[in-house]
């Protein structure tokens, strides 16, 4: 149930579960294998979160992981349907998902070519979790997408020695649903285990049709036999979620409401005004692990995995007045003879995605010194094509399924890092990473973007080579009232797909670079936990979005000389009795393009004009991020207040008042009740969570964009905007029967 918690950033080095927060590099246990040699511990200097199990699952209630990571320092959630299950969306310091590095047991979930992590087709993953630390900054070397501002790596639950089952349920406002069910059967001959999850979400969200139908499984065999591990664990979910990222802009919300949503609009025959009913995204995705650890000796321990994760769906869309042309479709002439170049037509947009690798870890132990050499490889193929399943009104011969392109990305990643920690006097640790990372990226065949200059679909031959080096060092104290921490970080990130895509071949962007700059200092006893951490992020060729348009139309991220993000992250918590604590942490923060300039275009991609903006904030990047929890505990009944505030932010890069989201504060109450004495049943916990309970009105995501258009001779500048509107208040309760 979402009991709410404010977990501290450095205050989990010492307050989380003890045996996550002192480990490493090396492995938890032998019961549980893990590849964690990406993990940071109490002796590394970088800003991180561990949430424990038990914190997990008190946020659980069925909402995807970003919005049970929101209470974190400098996190935001964002998502599509208002109520935090469909499409959800996850910001660290302002960084978007795409540079968010996102592992499981190690082993990278990004997207390999979009970089991004979609939550939706991992439904209910947060049950099959042991716990998740969040790194903010360029963190320690880990597999996959570059961490250029945060990483969340999760573990997933370790093999149960004792036999049971839990169900859990939960039911609440817009039809928000939740039934999971977990089995266990204990330790099998002293050596095997097996455990499994069930789970089925649904919702039929806060805006408009913006439904979720979501299925989820999980399940994992293992074997313990002395100092070896081995465990195979398969997840994976089906999602069919209608869209509602087409976001209203807010004369359409006044007009239509909060509820209001776009996608899939047209007009009937009849003149009316009508929403396709399978404006939908369908998606299924299997991941596969295979997880190895072995002790030798007492001073090195061994880590393997091998992995395959496979992606497979498309979304559908009525599209209106579309160019026949670009769907590979000739004009045809209607009734009364007249040639149609443009007509509504429904679209289909098809991923089919294979992704495997595997990775080795050697981690050292003795005396002053703990080491880590670790490797990585990984391959991933992509299929993307297209189809128009149907045409308005359309005279003429048509496929059942006409194909209008195909192309393929191909990508192998590569690393290697060594790692080591040295305890050079009492409570003194100097730290170093060094990481080399190898990126080979092509897509070739025909691209889903019309070439009006060629009168033909864009053709991409993309072929592109990285190799970088990432440096890490620090220094940190560690005692048992105190930890202080310093280090500088070197990260690179190669372009995403769509930077190449939707990019003219004389212009594809550069990598990105950044150099960070960390410090904090945390104090602890039995009564107070308080910390500060500083940090400067400073950014060469950061990509972000101009307002400049490619040849085909669509806009481009551009890489500009120089930006930064800059903050300090205060926390702390209070424990006066064991029946309350009260927890706070805030982010104060400056984000900003040096020297801005925006690119305006008449008739959407001609003649652009510029202005010269300034120093301007990054899009998205609130300057002040609050949490506050305060939490009571008498018995077995739970209590919570949780406060969330999220300053102003711009959803463009021109800071213009047409693309700003106003400030925001939200507020929720949970309670809960854990019942004890009840023949047949280890533990029965009911709950409920009030939402946002003092009913604001917010929004908290969106998009901008501008044109203009001649006038008298005078250039004349318009805005537009979409934004996300957020459920008023609502309740979410939830059950949960341990056997």
């Amino acid at each position: 149930m979402g009991i709410g918690l404010v977990i501290m950033a450095e205050v989990p080095a010492y307050a989380a579960d003890s045996e996550s927060a002192v480990q490493d590099s090396t492995v938890i246990n032998l019961h549980s294998v893990e590849v964690t040699a990406n993990r940071a511990a109490s002796n590394t200097p970088v800003a991180f979160t561990n949430l424990d199990a038990k914190q997990i699952g008190r946020e659980n209630d069925g909402r995807d992981i970003p919005f049970i990571l929101q209470s974190t320092p400098s996190v935001v959630a964002t998502g599509d349907a208002g109520g935090g299950i469909g499409y959800s969306g996850l910001r660290v310091r302002g960084t978007d998902a795409s540079r968010i590095n996102i592992t499981a047991n190690g082993i990278p979930i990004n997207d390999s070519e979009s970089h991004n992590v979609y939550w939706v087709n991992m439904p209910d993953l947060a049950s099959s979790l042991r716990d998740i630390q969040i790194q903010r900054g360029a963190g320690t070397s880990t597999n996959g997408a570059g961490a250029f501002g945060a990483s969340v790596n999760m573990i997933t639950d370790a093999p149960s020695y004792d036999p049971g089952a839990t169900v859990s349920l939960g039911y609440g406002s817009y039809n928000s649903n939740r039934q999971t069910l977990k089995v266990s059967s204990g330790l099998l001959r002293d050596h095997w285990s097996v455990d499994a999850r069930l789970s089925h979400l649904g919702s039929d969200g806060y805006i408009d049709r913006a439904f979720s139908r979501l299925w989820s499984y999980m399940g994992q065999v293992a074997y313990t036999g002395g100092a070896t591990s081995l465990r195979l664990l398969a997840f994976g979910g089906k999602e069919r979620t209608y869209m509602a990222w087409d976001y209203p802009s807010l004369e359409e919300i006044e007009q239509y409401g909060r509820r209001y949503n776009p996608s899939g609009k047209y007009i009937a025959d009849d003149g009316s005004v009508a929403f396709y009913p399978d404006q939908c995204d369908n998606f299924v995705q299997h991941h596969l692990q295979l997880l190895f650890g072995q002790t030798l000796g007492d001073k090195w321990h061994l880590n393997a995995a091998a992995h395959y994760t496979k992606g497979d769906g498309y979304y559908e869309q009525y599209k209106t007045n579309r160019t026949l042309a670009e769907y590979g479709l000739q004009p045809f002439y209607n009734a009364e003879g007249e040639k149609i170049k443009k007509s509504d037509l429904v679209r289909l947009k098809f991923n089919d995605n294979d992704f495997g690798g595997m990775m080795v870890n050697a981690n050292y132990r003795h005396g002053d010194v703990s080491a880590v050499l670790g490797s990585a490889a990984n391959w991933h193929r992509g299929n993307h094509f297209g189809q128009v399943q149907w045409v308005r009104n359309y005279v003429g011969p048509i496929n059942p399924l006409q194909e209008y392109y195909r192309n393929t990305g191909r990508k192998f990643d590569f690393n290697v890092f060594t790692r080591a920690d040295w305890t050079f006097a009492a409570g003194w640790n100097a730290y170093a990473d060094l990481q080399y990372r190898h990126i080979k990226y092509s897509i070739r065949g025909i691209s889903d973007n019309f070439d009006y200059a060629t009168d033909a679909p864009a053709v991409l031959d993309v072929l592109r080579n990285y190799d970088f080096f990432n440096p890490k060092a620090g220094v940190s104290y560690t005692n048992d009232n105190h930890r202080a921490f310093a280090s500088w970080s070197v990260a690179h990130k190669e372009p995403v797909r769509d930077n190449f895509t939707d990019a003219d071949p004389a212009h594809y962007p550069e990598a990105e670079r950044l150099f960070d700059y960390e410090a904090g200092y945390t104090f602890r006893n039995d009564l107070l936990t308080a910390s500060a951490g500083l940090y400067y992020m400073d950014y060469k060729n950061q990509l972000v979005v101009t307002g400049q348009l490619s040849d085909t139309g669509n806009p481009l991220s551009v890489n500009v000389p120089h930006s930064y993000r800059a903050g300090v992250e205060l926390q702390w918590e209070l424990r006066p009795a064991k029946w309350f604590d009260w927890s706070l942490n805030a982010t104060l923060s400056r984000n900003r393009i040096k020297n801005f300039v925006e690119y305006i275009y008449e008739d959407e991609w001609t003649n652009p004009i510029t202005i010269d903006c300034g120093d301007t904030p990054i899009a998205f990047s609130p300057d002040v991020l609050i949490n506050n929890s305060f939490n009571f505990h008498a018995g077995d009944f739970d209590a919570s207040l949780v406060t969330r505030f999220v300053s102003a932010q711009y959803m463009n890069n021109a800071r213009t008042p047409e693309a700003r989201l106003d400030a925001y504060c939200v507020s929720d109450v949970a309670l809960a009740y854990t019942f004890r004495n009840i023949p047949s049943v280890k533990e029965l916990r009911a709950g409920v969570t009030v939402y946002n309970v003092f009913d604001a009105k917010y929004y908290n995501n969106g998009y901008a964009g501008a044109g203009y258009y001649v006038d008298g001779g005078e250039k004349v500048i318009y805005r537009y905007a979409g934004f996300a509107s957020q459920t008023p208040i609502n309740v979410l309760a939830s059950l949960t029967l341990k056997f």
